[in-house]
C-alpha cells in the first residue's frame, strides 16, 4: 500500500486514472480483491448466461466491446472467474441415474484422488466428510451400465483404498431445487 501511495503521490495529474486502475485491480495476491460495480454487473449477467456473447454483454453494460473482453480476460486471470458450466434442466436430472460413493482414499494420494475424479464424468460432486469415510462422490449417468462403468472408474483411481455405494432410487424432495414448469 506505501508503494500505491507514493505513486499516487509523484503523479497528481492522473491520479484519478490511477485510483480507477487500483479499484480494478488486486494490490496483492491474496490480500485485496476489489471489483468494480461494472465487474459485478458483467459476473451476473454471465451467472444468468455463461454463453452470452461479449457484444451482447458490452450492450447491455454500455461499454464497449473490447472493454467487456478486456474484463472478462483479467477476471479469468485474477482467478474470480474460473470457469464456465452448463445448467442441466430439472427435467433432465430427473431422468438420471445418482448414486452415492463413499471413498476410503490413502491420505497421501488424497489430491491425486480428487484430480482423477474431476475427469470422470459422471463424478458430479465430491466433498470431503468426516468420519468412516474421507470423500462422498455423487454420480449420475444415464443408464445403469453407464452408472456401474462410473463406480468401477471411481474403484481404478489409484489411491482409492475402499467404496461403498448407494444408488438413489428416488428423490422424497430437494430444498432449493428449481420448480419444474408442466
Amino acid at each position: 500500500m506505501v508503494k500505491i501511495c507514493k505513486l499516487r503521490y509523484l503523479f497528481p495529474q492522473t491520479a484519478q486514472k490511477f485510483d480507477q486502475f487500483v479499484m480494478d485491480t488486486i494490490t496483492a495476491p491474496g490480500i485485496s480483491l476489489a471489483l468494480s460495480e461494472k465487474d459485478r454487473a458483467l459476473l451476473t449477467l454471465l451467472a444468468e448466461d455463461g454463453r452470452a456473447p461479449v457484444s451482447a454483454l458490452a450492450a447491455k453494460l454500455n461499454l464497449s466491446r473490447g472493454t467487456v473482453q478486456k474484463r472478462l480476460d483479467r477476471l479469468q486471470d485474477i482467478g474470480v472467474i474460473q470457469g464456465y458450466t452448463v445448467v442441466l434442466s430439472p427435467d433432465y436430472l430427473a431422468e438420471q441415474i445418482k448414486a452415492h460413493v463413499l471413498i476410503t482414499v490413502d491420505p497421501k494420494a488424497t489430491e491425486a484422488v480428487i484430480a482423477a475424479m474431476q475427469k470422470i464424468g459422471a463424478v458430479r460432486d465430491v466433498y470431503s466428510v468426516s468420519g468412516a469415510y474421507d470423500l462422498v462422490a455423487i454420480l449420475a449417468a444415464g443408464s445403469v451400465r453407464e452408472l456401474d462403468r462410473a463406480i468401477d472408474a471411481v474403484i481404478g483411481v489409484e489411491g482409492v483404498e475402499r467404496t461403498v455405494s448407494s444408488v438413489i432410487l428416488a428423490t422424497r424432495f430437494e430444498r432449493g431445487a428449481p420448480t419444474r414448469t408442466a
